[in-house]
């Protein structure tokens, strides 16, 4: 705290202004409903705060607002618009005491001007941006947990094969007969027996209370990294007020009477998106008042309301989020562009030319006015040029209709970026990737024999018409159609048009995180983004769009034959060790034998074609060396690789096996599964 004494008086402070600036225009707009009570509350307890941190000028503002809505306290009399702006002039000072807090200088050596600003035109979303750091680093410490909860997973597959082992070790202690009950006396057998089964069952408790810890950690850190990205989106009805301010402001200063209305403020978004859409929404708000909207007198004239209305909706399509401002003023007056584009020294013929899109792409370009005279509102030729910038610097568009009489509007269409959405998680070529759920409209379960094949290549039915179909699996990772099974297909609908998405498995529904892709890793057409799981591994968003272009642009191959199972020969003298390598073998796959010494294994070589010998070193009679110095010589069995596996790890070993010819080297004090796999899996081929 003595770092930064002022760390959560800025958090409180943002939140009662950002309230104070809403309940007074609202006060403005629709009279003295309770809006004093809660205005002289919020007053009231920012005051009690500055004076706790020791900012006397932020109290005395404070104080001013309550001194001047305090008459208005019953309700009785309405407040009338000097008094409304004596309390936003003093917001406005508080505002910029705020924003001084958040550097190390002292508050009371600002400028004037400082303390003047408005809040959100020059700072932008400040309040959010403040918290995004502390999210970021709660978000990178989730991920660093979850790494470590992976070293915990590794642990525990360790204990998964230790709970085996004791199962294959009491299962061979374990008497099957009189004949074979070892030769020592019955007590001792007995204790014997029931050591091995405490082992057993002690190592399963370990496994089971081990496994279940990891998996409710690995939920939680799921579900907290899941709210922590929410938490990190703005909503984009934070605009609202800024913007509403700024069209109040500018027709007072011109006087106006304008309404201003706003929707999709649910919408959540990152802040750095909302911070340079904002700056672009306050030219395009101030434009629409100070040229679109016409007086009163002049509406009055030609049968329009008195007061002019400008409204402004936010809505999502695809990836993009579309910010649509429209005002029902006179619109853009083409005439006096291209004569203001005259006196900027455009010659003639050219602005002869110009059609109305080149007169407002010439606005936008900035530089052109037509006010009469400079103020702080109009007059610099300056101001649509920041919203085609901005724009630009989202990667996004700008589009501008306007009717002579009617009135003007502007889009602002900008990639999702950092966004929120519901989305459905699927599952092909073992890649999860998610499909927004808005986007999907059906689910089957198709077969091959379900699929036709034509000229505009595949397809299926689906409510009675043909739709294109798009094996996912193929475009990720070259994957044939499997023929013999059905499997889940997903139909998604955009714009474009309708397609089925055949897909390996599916997983649920999850609200996930959309994040762009970095300028150095460009995707294909069917990815829109990418979301993290819990552990910060990206996982692909992919956009409907692309999916139904390529699935348009798609036919399907032959299906590719079902993959053979490899044959692999175990040789090793301990049981415990065969049986350990025979199941991870069988699980990943391959079709696994076992002999018991070399000199069997030669035997049984002989008989069946195998694709790999796995060898233990340590055996009676020949060993794991002289094996594979005999296989390596023998005209029919050279060609087929091993693998040693042994307790000796020593250099020297290591040596004589690469000289004798074995392919690979796993010492048992090192033993890894999936170490083994990775190892045999090349040398199979």
């Amino acid at each position: 705290m003595a770092e930064d004494p002022y760390r959560y008086f800025r958090l409180e402070a943002r939140e009662i202004l950002d309230q104070f600036g809403a309940a007074v225009l609202e006060l403005e707009k629709h009279g003295n409903v309770g809006q004093v009570q809660l205005l002289l509350r919020l007053a009231h307890t920012l005051k009690g705060a500055a004076r706790v941190v020791r900012q006397p000028e932020i109290a005395d503002s404070a104080h001013a607002i309550e001194d001047a809505l305090a008459p208005f306290r019953e309700g009785v009399d309405a407040v009338p618009r000097g008094s409304v702006d004596a309390v936003l002039r003093q917001l406005d000072a508080i505002t910029g005491r705020v924003l001084l807090l958040d550097s190390p200088s002292q508050p009371e050596r600002a400028r004037p001007d400082q303390l003047s600003r408005r809040p959100g035109v020059e700072e932008p979303i400040r309040t959010v941006r403040a918290e995004i750091a502390e999210m970021d680093a709660l978000l990178d410490g989730v991920a660093e947990t979850h790494v470590l909860l992976n070293g915990l997973r590794a642990t525990l597959r360790s204990v998964e094969q230790a709970r085996h082992l004791a199962d294959l070790v009491a299962e061979q202690l374990t008497p099957r007969s009189a004949a074979e009950r070892p030769r020592q006396s019955g007590a001792a057998a007995e204790k014997t027996y029931g050591l091995a089964d405490d082992l057993r069952r002690s190592v399963g408790g370990i496994e089971r209370r081990l496994g279940s810890t990891v998996d409710q950690i690995d939920r939680e850190l799921r579900q907290l990294r899941d709210a922590a990205e929410r938490l990190r989106l703005v909503g984009a009805g934070t605009l609202f007020t800024v913007l509403e301010r700024t069209a109040r402001d500018t027709a007072r200063a011109l006087s106006k009477e304008i309404v201003f209305e706003a929707s999709g403020g649910d919408i959540r978004l990152d802040a750095d998106i909302l911070a340079t859409v904002q700056g672009a929404l306050v030219q395009i708000v101030r434009n629409a008042v100070a040229h679109g909207i016409e007086s009163a007198s002049v509406r009055r004239a030609s049968g329009k309301p008195p007061i002019g209305r400008i409204t402004l909706d936010i809505a999502r399509r695809d990836n993009r989020i579309v910010f649509s401002c429209r005002d029902d003023g006179g619109g853009v007056n083409l005439d006096e562009v291209r004569r203001a584009a005259l006196r900027r020294g455009l010659t003639a013929e050219a602005v002869h030319r110009f059609g109305a899109q080149d007169v407002i792409n010439l606005l936008l370009r900035g530089g052109i006015s037509t006010s009469d005279a400079v103020t702080e509102i109009a007059g610099r030729g300056i101001g649509l040029d920041v919203v085609r910038e901005a724009g630009e610097r989202l990667g996004g568009t700008v589009r501008v209709a306007t009717e002579a009489g009617k009135g003007t509007n502007f889009d602002l269409v900008v990639p999702v970026s950092l966004v929120s959405l519901e989305a459905l998680l699927v599952e092909a070529a073992a890649t999860v990737a998610a499909v927004p759920l808005d986007m999907v409209c059906g689910t089957m379960l198709l077969g091959a024999d379900m699929v036709s094949r034509g000229a505009a290549g595949a397809t299926v039915l689906y409510e009675e018409r043909a739709i294109p179909f798009l094996w996912l699996p193929r475009v990720l990772d070259g994957q044939h159609l499997p023929p013999g099974r059905k499997w889940p297909t997903i139909i998604v609908a955009a714009a474009a048009g309708t397609a089925a998405i055949g897909v390996d498995r599916l997983l649920g529904i999850a609200r996930t995180v959309v994040h762009p892709l970095p300028e150095l890793a460009p995707a294909g057409p069917i990815v829109a983004g990418a979301s993290l799981d819990a552990e910060g591994n990206p996982q692909l968003v992919l956009s409907a769009e692309g999916l139904i272009a390529e699935a348009r642009r798609q036919d399907l191959a032959e299906p590719e034959p079902e993959p053979t199972r490899h044959p692999v020969l175990v040789i090793d003298d301990s049981l415990t060790t065969r049986m350990l390598e025979q199941s991870i073998l069988e699980s990943a796959g391959y079709d696994v034998d076992v002999a018991v010494s070399a000199e069997e294994a030669l035997e049984i070589a002989r008989l069946k074609r195998y694709a790999l010998f796995l060898v233990d070193v340590e055996m009676p009679g020949m060993d794991g060396f002289a094996f594979v110095e005999r296989v390596r010589t023998d005209p029919d069995l050279h060609d087929i690789p091993s693998v040693l596996v042994t307790s000796r790890a020593g250099p020297e070993d290591r040596r004589r096996g690469r000289d004798v010819g074995a392919s690979g080297y796993i010492a048992k004090g090192e033993f890894d599964q999936a170490e083994l796999l990775a190892m045999i899996r090349p040398l199979i081929g």
